[in-house]
Formats: C-alpha cells, structure tokens, sequence
C-alpha cells in the first residue's frame, strides 16, 4: 500500500501528464485543510473560500516547480501561506490600489493607511479621481456582466451569496465569473 507522500506525489506526475482527475483528488483531498488554514489567516469566510481556490490555481499554473524531494503537502500549504500573507498585506495597506502579477491575482481596495482626518486635501482628492476614472475606464472595457460582477464584489462589497441571489445565479456561477472577469481585467492592465 502506498504512503499517502507517495500516492500524492503519483497523482502528480498525473497532472503533469495532463491529467485534470488527478488535479481533481489532489483538490478534493487538501481543499478543507487549506480553506481552514486561510480562515485561520484571515479570518473571513468569503476571503478564505478565495484563497483557496487562488491557491489551487497557482498550484496548477506552477506544478512543474514541484520538488519531489518533498512532501506535495508541503508544497501546497507553504503555496497557501504565501498566498494569505499576500492578501494580507494587501489588506494592511489599504489604500486605493489595483495589483496585478502573473497570476492574474488583483485585489481592490478603498481606505487610509492611517486615520489621521476625515478631509482628504485638494491633493489626495485629486490622486482619489483620477484612480477611480482609471478604474472606471477599465472596467468599461469588460463585458458587461464581468463589469457588473466586479461592481458588486469589490466596489459595493457583497458576498458571493449576496451576487448569486442579485443575479440569481449559483454561487459556483459567480466564482467562476468572477475569476474570469479578473483574468479578463489583469490582461487590460498589463497591456
């Protein structure tokens, strides 16, 4: 009988044959522990539920990197820790930004590095405008329901539920929307 190390590590030399039901028990057997792990980290649900699926995406996209000195375990959770410490940070910052990098990863946010007055000046007023018709901009060159999408989880803040229920579509719908509709947004800014 197999290890689990070895039968883990099996099922990859799958997926690097382009085997997607490899992928598939791989995901099935660590998903929960890595959703813990985020919820752990982040402590949101709805945040958590995306670093999972971001994680199990960069896994995919960089399978080929695996060392199989290792555990695939190990792989996986140190991928996942990374992945909540840059939400992480992220959200430290929390001022007005869109990132991007090579995994079509984005995140948005609105806010103040610290609360210092509730009056921006004529400055930061400005900067605020002209990000927000960058944005604006952008989003203008999505389909309509990948903008529509976007609107409703970063700008007005609604739960996957939340848009399901607005567009009366499943949950697993918005989440694959969603991520097409960042993937779609990353490639306009990185033209």
């Amino acid at each position: 009988m197999l290890s689990r190390i070895d039968e883990d590590q099996k099922l990859v030399k799958q997926v690097l044959k382009g085997n997607t039901k490899a992928y598939a028990k791989l995901f099935t057997r660590y998903k929960d522990a890595i959703y813990f792990l985020a919820l752990k980290m982040v402590i949101n649900k709805d945040d958590a539920e995306d670093l999972t699926y971001e994680t199990f995406d960069k896994v995919l996209r960089n399978i080929s990197q695996y060392n199989f000195k290792f555990a695939f375990s190990t792989w996986l959770f140190r991928i996942a820790e990374n992945t909540c410490i840059d939400f992480l940070r992220k959200r430290k910052n929390n001022h007005f930004t869109i990132e991007s990098n090579n995994d079509d990863d984005m995140e948005f946010t609105i806010g103040e590095d610290s609360i210092q007055s509730s009056v921006l000046n004529p400055e930061e007023v400005m900067i605020r405008e002209q990000q927000i018709i960058l944005v604006q901009n952008l989003l203008d060159q999505l389909k309509p329901k990948y903008k529509n999408l976007i609107n409703l989880r970063y700008f007005k803040d609604y739960s996957y539920e939340e848009i399901a229920d607005e567009l009366k579509i499943p949950i697993g719908t918005v989440k694959t929307l969603l991520h097409r509709a960042k993937s779609a947004l990353g490639k306009l800014i990185t033209q």
